[in-house]
């Protein structure tokens, strides 16, 4: 038996930058809860809004 699962039938949120919709991946499976954003130009434009880093 075929454990796939339908793209309809995963999980999704919405992007903290670009407030789209995106769906669960598989690289994200063991930190789902912590991702917030639906790429890295998301992430890295997001950390740009945010103003300069200290470190």
């Amino acid at each position: 038996m075929s454990k796939t699962r339908k793209k309809s039938d995963l999980p999704t949120k919405i992007c903290a930058t670009c407030d789209r919709p995106f769906t669960w991946r598989k690289k994200w499976a063991r930190h789902w809860d912590d991702v917030k954003y639906c790429s890295d130009r998301c992430r890295n434009e997001r950390a740009k809004s945010d103003g300069p880093s200290t470190h």
